[in-house]
This record gives C-alpha cells, structure tokens and sequence, in this order.
C-alpha cells in the first residue's frame, strides 16, 4: 500500500494578512477527499472534505455567500 502525503497549497489571490487556508487536492483521485488547514497553524487539525461538500463551499466563496470580515 502507498501512503500519499498531501502537497499543500494556498490561492495566488491570497495576500490577506495571512487569513488564508491551505488545500491539498493531490488526494481527491485516490481517496475523494480535500484536506483543508489554517495556513498559520501548519500543524494543527485538518479537515477532510469530501469533493462535493469542498466544491459547494468554492462556488459559495465565489457567489458572496459568506459576506465579508
């Protein structure tokens, strides 16, 4: 069995004062999930969203859902 650790990554857009989270999409083909962590606490939990709860949570950033700080 191969064990894949994830490739973090954070938007290009991200230049917020560091407000920022991270995801790791290498893992959605072979286990259909997203991991998603605080990019100012590397080290801290992760949440694993399955893709399409991931995707509705895109589309809804990206529709202004969620309002602004």
């Amino acid at each position: 069995m191969t064990t894949v650790s994830p490739r973090w990554f954070k938007s290009s857009y991200s230049d917020n004062g560091g407000n920022c989270i991270e995801v790791a999409t290498n893992l959605l083909p072979a286990h259909g999930i997203v991991p998603v962590r605080d990019s100012k606490h590397r080290a801290g939990p992760v949440l694993e969203l399955p893709a399409a709860a991931f995707s509705s949570f895109v589309t809804g950033v990206k529709n202004g859902h969620f309002g602004s700080v």
